[in-house]
This record gives C-alpha cells, structure tokens and sequence, in this order.
C-alpha cells in the first residue's frame, strides 16, 4: 500500500506540480506559519514551472500575452489552486487538517511598495502578516530552492522560472534537506537586464521603478509604444530609455499612461518586460550549464533585439528598412 507522502507525491504530480519539498514546521522562520496554523507539524512547498515557450513571444518582439497568461494566470488561478485543494482532501481524507496557501498577488506588507504584476489600483495593502506567508522565506525553508540576487527563487530544474504554493498541515513528514546555496553566483545578469535599472548593486528591487517598466516604459523593448509616446512630458528621453529615477507617484503617472497593450483578467497586468531580469538569469545559468531540465537549443537563439530610443533614430531605421526592400 502506498504510504500517504507516496499518495501526496503521486497527485500533485498529476495535478501539474514539478517539485515537492517536505519542510518541518520548526524550521521556518516566518511567524505567520504558526499564526496560520498553531499545530502544523510540516509545510508542503510545492513548486509548478513557468513554460520557457511562454516568454518566447517577448524574446523575439511578436506576441506578448502568453507570459501573462500563460506563466501567471493559469497557473495562479487555475492550476496551483486545483492541485493544492486535491491534495489537502488526501491529507483530510487521512484524518489530518490541511491549509493550502496561494499567494494572493493584491496583498502588500507594506504602503510603500507594489507588485508590478498586477494594477495597483486593486492592491490592499500593509495586510500581510494577517493573510499571507513570506513565500520566499518559506520557499528556502521548504527546501525549494535558493534566492537569487534579485530575490527570485531558484530551483536546480527551473532556474527562476517557476511560482509555488504551499500546504501547511498537522500530519508529520520526514523532512527533505535545505538547499545549500549554489546557484546564484553573483553574476548581476539579472541587474543588467532590467530595462528600468530598478535592482541595485546589491540586490535590492524598487518596486515601483520595476513596476513601470514591467508595463513597458522603456521604448526599447516596448514594440507597442509610440514614437510620440510622452511627447508633453520634460523627462521623456530618461522615461523612454529607462534612466529615470522614479517616484511613486511618479511611476503610477506613468503607468497610468502605458495604454498600448491589452489589459489581462483579474487585476493582472499585461508583461512587456517579461521579467527580464528573471529571463537574464535563466540564459546566464542555462549558458552555464548548471540546470538539471535540458532543452535541445538554447533560449536565447539570436541577438537580444531593441528598438531606437529617438524619433530621429527611429526615422533613420525606417530608411534602411525602405532601402534594402
């Protein structure tokens, strides 16, 4: 007979998941753990992949809502939500409770920052320790992986790109080690990435700054904005070509204007960077050689495109486009 782990493995694998992790309760370092749950003996951590063909659309300047749709939404809204409720009901079916969490992506710790995934309009904020995990933390101490320079989780199969959930529960499990950091080396691919410079040397994200540019401020990587694109505004070349240091509030005027895309379903906003930060960090450790999930080609199969900043530029490539017609 298969024992209950065996039954939890079997249908979370089914159910789409890709690594599970066994975590002891007493090792995680996240109040809310207890708060949440005051007798959970383990916490499940449960790891989905982001499809690397959902940001091929974005690397190669054609179609930009697969990542959206694709990495974020289906998976946070459709597939995450029906494996974790499975796999409690195993767990309930033998008699121990289950607390399944899914990062809900309108609560912030904080009045301060944002998720540049979703309109931040719709964000409730300094609600966290009342709601939610400190998924990162509780990524680590589940055993999932490490956190990279940017804050990403990385994972031996997926590099950064993968979201995850977790089950906390009162039924006890041996536990699955931690991983001892490996993966990240520092490289900073993931800082030159960026196309609003928005993580710093150290590592740390302006999330507002990213907010802006996961929207699409910077006209280099943006094939949807305008030439005339902020023509009024005096900080337009620094918006543009992502050199501006931005406020808040200053952000949100600017993300209020990025029109050009369609807008995603539940409160998500449509990707135009693609995590790009996440996106330099996979090439890096794929070119390293360094994750487990091999591909029969590389990711990044051309040279990284991008468009001109300036109209004069941009009527210069309209020229050369017409003479080698």
């Amino acid at each position: 007979m298969n024992t209950l782990k065996e039954k939890l493995l079997d249908r979370l694998n089914k159910d789409g998941a890709d690594i599970v992790r066994f975590g002891n309760a007493d090792r995680f370092r996240d109040p809310a753990v207890r708060k949440l749950f005051p007798e959970a003996k383990t916490v499940i951590g449960i790891a989905f992949r982001q499809l690397r063909g959902a940001r091929r659309g974005i690397e190669e300047g054609s179609t930009y809502y697969q990542y959206t749709t694709n990495a974020v939404e289906t998976l946070d809204e459709i597939i995450i939500p029906m494996a974790l409720m499975r796999a409690a009901g195993i767990l309930e079916d033998a008699g121990f409770e289950a607390l399944p969490q899914r990062q809900n992506l309108l609560i912030m710790d904080s009045a301060e920052g944002t998720n540049p995934e979703v309109d931040y309009h719709e964000i409730y904020r300094e609600k966290k320790e009342e709601n939610q995990l400190d998924y990162p933390v509780c990524a680590v101490d589940a055993g999932l992986g490490e956190i990279g320079l940017s804050g990403s989780l990385l994972t031996d199969e997926f590099g950064p790109f993968q979201r995850f959930a977790f089950i906390l529960t009162d039924a006890p499990f041996d536990p699955d080690p931690i991983v001892k950091p490996h993966l990240c080396d520092q490289c900073g691919a993931c800082i030159k990435g960026c196309p609003g410079h928005a993580i710093s040397p150290e590592g740390n994200l302006d999330t507002w700054q990213c907010c802006a540019y996961y929207n699409g401020a910077n006209r280099s990587k943006n094939p949807f904005m305008p030439a005339e694109a902020f023509a009024d505004d005096p900080d337009r070349l620094a918006i543009i070509s992502g050199e501006a240091n931005l406020t808040p509030d200053r952000a949100k005027e600017i993300i209020d204007q990025l029109i050009y895309y369609p807008p995603m379903k539940h409160a998500l906003r449509a990707s135009i960077c693609g995590r790009a930060c996440d996106t330099e960090c996979y090439i890096h450790l794929e070119e390293k050689g360094v994750l487990t999930k091999k591909f029969h080609t590389p990711f990044r199969k051309r040279t990284e495109w991008k468009l001109s900043i300036t109209e004069e530029d941009s009527s210069k490539d309209e020229k050369e486009k017409e003479m080698k017609k």
